[in-house]
């Protein structure tokens, strides 16, 4: 069995991608597994840490803001087209997978153009323009929300959930124990804020806002910076003594377990992950992603009670108001858990393998 595996850009992409592709090998162990990437971007690296061969396209991004600026991006994109199809070509896989992100549209329109079969395993609830353009020719559409028949072939979707990464499942840590583990006061509530590896730069101000707020209602932040602005916000944390700032967390699995409250971004792993999880959260979705697919992530959790949403452009002004009003409620903190919770998919990464072994021995 071949299988090629396109996408990445970011955590949310590789992860699932990573988290297949090791659900593959657990089933099929001799399955010969390919990535495909774009240069410079943080699959590059992580896939390789991780145990598989990638090849890099030198594909970008459309600046939808400076126009001019895409003479360039379609280069890129003729050139990522054409080695994709060398790759493809060479490879001879028995599917391709595209998991979204730069390399997905370059990879899965070649592998259709050559008969192929192809699955797309699309994260958020609002669609990119890549799939939605290679949706029409895939054979499965792997998806984490329903009402998606808006946008892709109904026949083809399979609701299936995001693929999230085993050792949160695993970790067996009580909440107590992983505050205790993180250095954290067991009996104090803990508060964990996350904005990516990069960093978030609305929901660090925001949480810089909120110190006081939390210093006064005794409970304590685990602060995720991101490499962006890291020095200036941990220096801001020195001044408080129940507040640890890190640039990365590298144990997501304890820093979740102990977490009474999450403060983040609405990417749609993360939001799979908070569901698994079933964690209390207050979601700041970015306004600066394609389709402002955020919001909807956030809205799609927001609008059945599963959890609470600020806007970007009220972060700064609000969130330490959503705190305090949850911080002062455990009713209120235990019924968006409970609801967040309802509606984690479950076994993702083995729905979706189960499809690509049906789809290849059809």
């Amino acid at each position: 069995m071949k299988i090629l595996i396109s996408g990445g850009g970011t955590g949310g992409h590789i992860f699932p991608a990573l988290s297949i592709a090791n659900a593959v090998r657990r089933r099929c162990p001799d399955a010969k597994i390919l990535f495909v990437g774009a240069l410079g971007r943080m699959e590059m690296e992580r896939v390789p840490a991780a145990g598989y061969d990638i090849e890099g396209l030198p594909v970008a991004g459309f600046d939808r803001k400076r126009l001019w600026r895409n003479f360039g991006v379609l280069w890129k994109l003729w050139k990522s087209l054409r080695k994709a199809r060398r790759i493809v070509r060479e490879f001879n896989p028995d599917i391709a997978i595209g998991v979204g992100g730069y390399a997905s549209g370059p990879v899965l329109k070649q592998a259709q153009r050559r008969g192929v079969p192809t699955l797309i395993q699309e994260q958020n609830s609002y669609p990119g323009v890549t799939n939605k353009l290679l949706a029409p020719k895939a054979d499965a559409i792997c998806v984490a929300y329903g009402g998606l028949e808006r946008f892709f072939p109904a026949d083809r979707i399979i609701l299936t959930g995001n693929p999230v990464r085993k050792d949160l499942e695993e970790c067996r840590l009580s909440p107590e124990e992983a505050k205790r583990e993180l250095g954290f006061d067991p009996g104090k509530p803990l508060i964990l804020s996350v904005g990516g590896s990069l960093g978030a730069r609305t929901v660090n101000e925001a949480i810089a806002a909120s110190l006081p707020l939390i210093a006064e209602k005794g409970a304590q932040l685990m602060w995720q910076t991101g490499r962006y602005g890291a020095d200036h916000f941990r220096e801001v944390a020195k001044e408080y003594a129940n507040v640890k700032a890190d640039t990365f967390i590298t144990r997501m699995d304890i820093a979740y377990h102990a977490a009474d409250l999450v403060v983040s971004r609405a990417g749609a792993g993360t939001i799979s992950e908070l569901q698994i999880l079933g964690k209390p959260v207050i979601l700041i979705p970015s306004p600066n992603v394609a389709e402002d697919h955020q919001r909807h992530n956030a809205e799609a959790l927001s609008s059945v009670g599963a959890a609470r949403m600020i806007l970007d452009r009220d972060a700064v002004a609000e969130l330490s108001g959503e705190i305090s009003e949850l911080l002062d409620s455990p009713e209120a903190c235990r019924d968006l858990s409970a609801r967040i919770s309802a509606m984690a998919m479950r076994n993702s990464d083995e729905q979706i393998v189960d499809k690509i072994i049906d789809i290849i021995q059809q």
